[in-house]
């Protein structure tokens, strides 16, 4: 009888925080805004802003990296670097995300929702 106990109080313990944890991501999902351009900076400059509402694939940092754009997401599809972690990092769209590629030191940060009319801008 208490081998019965413990395990519908088990049972119970793990039902709490898988619902807990269900509420915690639902929660947090609902407060995600998708973003609105890809910012990519390489040493910590901005070399360059690309909107999320245009498809394309654009070479970084001098062809290491290949950036994708598509359907308002954005992934490195290639690198240079020898573990190609900043590709398997995989899609991003929502405001705060960021890809980073360590040995080119490059990062992609999607940032703002709002949309100014302006496409690419290169520095």
């Amino acid at each position: 009888m208490a081998d019965r106990k413990k395990l519908l109080f088990d049972a119970g313990l793990i039902l709490f925080f898988l619902l807990a944890a269900l509420a915690l991501y639902l929660g947090l999902a609902a407060g995600r805004e998708s973003g609105g351009w890809a910012v990519v900076r390489v040493d910590g400059e901005v070399t360059g802003r690309y909107s999320l509402s245009e498809n394309g694939t654009y070479p970084l940092n001098g062809g290491s990296n290949i950036l994708v754009i598509e359907d308002g997401q954005a992934w490195l599809s290639d690198a240079d670097c020898p573990d190609k972690l900043c590709v398997q990092q995989g899609r991003v769209r929502y405001t705060g995300q960021v890809i980073t590629c360590l040995p080119n030191r490059l990062t992609v940060t999607i940032e703002g929702g709002e949309d100014s009319g302006v496409d690419i801008i290169v520095g």
